[in-house]
């Protein structure tokens, strides 16, 4: 048989582009091929409370009935059959609220009705995924029984095997083909799995590991598309049941793949068992050398550089698409992140969109800084416009001396230097219509090292998931890649927030080595105080973040999306109350 891997890229809910996709795929389609989608591809995914309005339930529901309407009058290529991830609502009426929503693969034959074929075992409700909350959970295995093949079909999470969870629909499978003594030709996985750094090769390890075990090759269709903050990167495959890659699809990029399965002529592994390192948990794993005293973050490879790069470009614009922007405005300060979110910005721009850089001088601007925007700017093409803040802030401290008799000084002077800039900014956004780009980075939104309603804002943060030491990482790639197009100056000079005279960042942090490792071991590995000092960190550090990391988090739970690169990012996995004991960190 032919199998058709599709990678699709669809809008949630832009159901006439999913129809008219099915279609073409119809069209385009040889006799005797399967061909394999993604979870939800009849929806989008993730849906979140999408799914209960009864706007989207209506109109998917009339996709579906649309869908069977042309299926039944086709009268060819009924030897195809297309196993598609959607939803299946259960008794819906959206005044009672006693429905019930399912995960499904429905099979579709041309000349018959779809047909909910499998319902998704395990439901995740860990970091971004919160899907027990809207689905019930499925219980039986299932096999695809079609043209003289046998087809085991698996959802996402369901390859995954897990202690988390009471029973392994893997293995279900796996005794279901045992059981009735029949050898599958095919596994197939519907994914919408999110990108993280690392995370493609243990997919394909699990995928190798399934494939040994039933004696047969292994499919896996991912969806692609950026949603918000969570990117899905496609890299679809296919692995058979000798531990080898018959076939990957590209990252990023809507893609397909058809390609000759045999019929199996091996035997199942009945002795197998599962690696316990390819469970979800084990993608969890913190990115510290513990060898080293104290510990060191692990340094990114030219490999992750690589795909980070491509993943923030590809994510910059999804959002900007979906959302209907193609003027793109950064505040360019002559410091490493905005450089970086500019350059970046720079590297993904098309050719009908425009990106913009202002720089907002104050008194304790350095002249440097606006040598360094220049020059950037002027490698990279881009317009530069300066705007200084010194006579705004002048008149604001002013009218505080005038009308609260009491002078704007310390941090409430530093902080509304930040939030000219970013009232500056946002005027320019609403006079030409542009997307404002973040510049913070991992750091410092754990630390809370900015301004709320001032360097903080943005539609998107496209640099929050990397800490400050992989910012300079990423500007000498680039630099190494393309001829120094970011000023060595900018990467050399230290850092600072120009809020003060000679102010520096490690007048207030720690050095950012250490900074950044000290915070990799409270979100990744949840570790407590005393677990970090034995790492080999100074008390002194450790005790400043923790007590900048507790005290922040109202900055966070107002922060603008954050592009998600790794497994444990701030923004929709991370969700913690603003008011608690902070003490509770010790």
């Amino acid at each position: 048989m032919k199998l058709h891997i599709h990678q699709t890229q669809q809008t949630i809910a832009e159901f006439s582009q999913i129809f008219s996709y099915l279609k073409q795929a119809y069209e385009k389609s040889a006799s005797h091929s399967l061909h394999l989608f993604p979870e939800l591809f009849l929806t989008g995914y993730p849906l979140q409370d999408l799914c209960l309005q009864d706007s989207f339930v209506q109109k998917y529901l009339d996709l579906l009935q649309e869908i069977n309407t042309w299926s039944k009058n086709l009268s060819d290529k009924q030897d195809t059959c297309f196993l598609l991830g959607g939803l299946k609502y259960d008794n819906y009426d959206s005044r009672q609220q006693n429905y019930q929503i399912r995960n499904v693969v429905y099979k579709l034959i041309p000349g018959k009705e779809l047909e909910a074929v499998y319902t998704k075992h395990l439901l995740p409700n860990y970091d971004i995924f919160d899907e027990r909350k809207y689905y019930w959970t499925g219980k039986e295995p299932f096999s695809l029984e079609w043209c003289d093949r046998h087809i085991g079909v698996l959802i996402c999470e369901d390859m995954w095997p897990s202690t988390f969870y009471d029973h392994d629909p893997s293995q279900m499978l796996f005794e279901h083909y045992q059981n009735n003594k029949v050898q599958p030709d095919l596994i197939v996985n519907l994914s919408a799995s999110p990108f993280a750094l690392g995370k493609q090769e243990n997919r394909v390890q699990r995928g190798m590991e399934l494939s040994h075990q039933f004696g047969c090759p292994f499919a896996y269709s991912n969806r692609v598309g950026a949603e918000d903050e969570i990117i899905f990167d496609g890299s679809s495959f296919i692995v058979d049941a000798k531990n080898k890659k018959m076939a990957q699809l590209k990252s990023f990029v809507a893609d397909e793949l058809i390609i000759d399965i045999e019929k199996s002529n091996q035997s199942q592994d009945s002795d197998y068992q599962s690696n316990p390192e390819h469970v979800w948990q084990s993608l969890f794993t913190p990115k510290l050398d513990l060898s080293k005293k104290p510990a060191q973050l692990i340094s990114l490879s030219d490999e992750q550089i690589e795909t980070s790069l491509e993943a923030i470009q590809f994510s910059l614009q999804e959002y900007a698409t979906k959302n209907g922007f193609k003027k793109f405005l950064i505040a360019l300060s002559g410091g490493m992140d905005s450089a970086l979110a500019l350059t970046i910005a720079r590297m993904s721009l098309k050719d009908d969109q425009s990106l913009e850089a202002i720089y907002m001088p104050s008194q304790y601007s350095a002249s440097l800084s606006y040598d360094l925007s220049f020059e950037l700017c002027q490698n990279l093409g881009v317009k530069l416009t300066t705007l200084p803040i010194k006579f705004m802030h002048s008149t604001a401290r002013n009218m505080f001396s005038q009308y609260f008799k009491t002078p704007l000084e310390g941090v409430a002077d530093e902080n509304i230097q930040s939030r000219l800039r970013g009232t500056l900014l946002y005027a320019r956004s609403n006079q030409t219509g542009s997307m404002v780009i973040n510049t913070s980075n991992k750091s410092e939104i754990a630390v809370g090292y900015s301004t709320q309603y001032g360097d903080s804002v943005g539609a998107l943060s496209i640099l929050g998931d990397l800490f400050k030491s992989e910012i300079y990482q990423i500007a000498e790639f680039i630099n190494k890649k393309y001829n120094k197009v970011i000023p060595e100056g900018i990467i050399t000079r230290p850092a600072s927030a120009e809020l003060r005279e000679d102010q520096q960042d490690s007048q207030t942090l720690p050095p950012y080595d250490v900074l950044d490792a000290i915070l990799e071991a409270i979100l990744s590995y949840q570790y407590s105080k005393s677990e970090i000092l034995d790492l080999g960190f100074n008390q002194e550090d450790v005790e400043k973040v923790f007590h900048l990391y507790r005290i922040s988090e109202f900055k966070r739970y107002q922060f603008c999306p954050i592009v998600k690169l790794k497994m444990k990012s701030f923004g929709f996995g991370y969700r913690l109350p603003i008011s608690k004991n902070n003490y509770i960190y010790t």
